[in-house]
Order: structure tokens, then sequence, then C-alpha cells
């Protein structure tokens, strides 16, 4: 008879889950590291302070911690929309992650580099969010997607979507025709 016996220790989130697993009979020992190969149907990328995780709070139930300054995000929050209290023929209950902010030289391992750019490998759905109160918002937007591509081109063959933020800000009506302007020459609509 052969026993098995499992212990699991969850370290809390972006953290490895760490199993080690013990064959009593045949006395052998493992150690593995298992890691979940997707974490949320929808990821929300961005530079620090667009907007992320007011946006993943209005969307969901979750609680994401907001400050009004960069890097307040520095593990995924995740939360579920339920699309059926908005449609009530539409069962569907997709998770999104409010990733960290991607700043410029992230692929290189400049701030939360590696670790924001695994994260964006594990969801099926990006949504680009910028600050279209920004002084420049197209030159975020070129940021994130220079990031992306330099990590895995890949990333950039995802599901996309673009969402305009700080839309009640100083300058952002001014920018935001431009920006949208230029998503849609990509055949992305803003």
């Amino acid at each position: 008879m052969n026993s098995l016996r499992m212990e699991k220790a969850y370290r809390g989130w972006g953290s490895e889950l760490t199993a080690e697993i013990d064959m009593i009979e045949a006395s052998m020992e493992r150690f593995l590291r298992l890691e979940l190969r997707l974490i949320a149907d929808v990821g929300l990328v961005g530079l620090p302070n667009a907007g992320k995780s007011t946006l993943l709070a209005a969307l969901t139930a979750a609680n994401p911690r907001i400050a009004p300054y960069p890097f307040t995000t520095l593990e995924p929050n995740l939360g579920v929309l339920d699309l059926e209290a908005r449609e009530p023929h539409d069962p569907r209950r997709p998770t999104i992650a409010d990733l960290p902010g991607l700043i410029e030289g992230a692929s290189a391992g400049a701030g939360l580099g590696f670790a924001f750019l695994r994260h964006v490998e594990r969801t099926r759905v990006l949504v680009h969010v910028v600050d279209v109160a920004a002084d420049v918002p197209e030159r975020d937007y070129a940021i994130i997607r220079e990031e992306l591509a330099a990590r895995d081109p890949r990333l950039l063959e995802k599901t996309t979507l673009v969402v305009a933020n700080k839309l009640d800000l100083p300058g952002a009506a001014e920018r935001l025709d431009a920006f949208r302007a230029a998503r849609a020459a990509e055949g992305l609509p803003v």
C-alpha cells in the first residue's frame, strides 16, 4: 500500500506554491515548485498610477489599495466581474487581474520588471489602461507595447482592449481625440 502525504504551503499571492511530497513506503522525498499557468482571464496593464486599481474596484467587488502615488500595487489584485448582474442572461464571470505598473526598461529588469511581465503572460486578454491626462499619452501607450514586445512578441498577439482613463482631469478631453484616432489606425477601438 502506497501512502502519499502532501503538504502544501501557500505564502501569499505572487509567491510560488510549494509542495513537499513524501512517499512514505518508498522512502522517497521530493520538493516540487508549482506555478499557476493562468492567473486571470483579463490583465490590466499600464504605467504606474494609470488607474488600474481604481478600474478593478469599479468593475468588481475587489478592494485593492488605491493611492495617488506610483507602485501602490506590488502584486496582482484579483476581482471577478459578474456579468450576470448587468445582463441577466449572461452567466460569465471573468477574473480580472490588476497587474503592477510597468515602467520603461521592465523587459531588462527595471522596476518590477520580470515579475510584472511573467504575470502578463498568465492572462488571456490584455486591457491597456492609459492615463490620457498625462502629458503624452501616446508615449505612455508606446512604452507598454515596446516592453511587451521586448519580453515576447507573442504578447502583442493577445486579444487587446484599450481604455482611456482619467478623462475627468484637465487636458484629457483635448488629448482623447488624437489618442483615439491613433488607436483606430491600429484597429483598436478606445
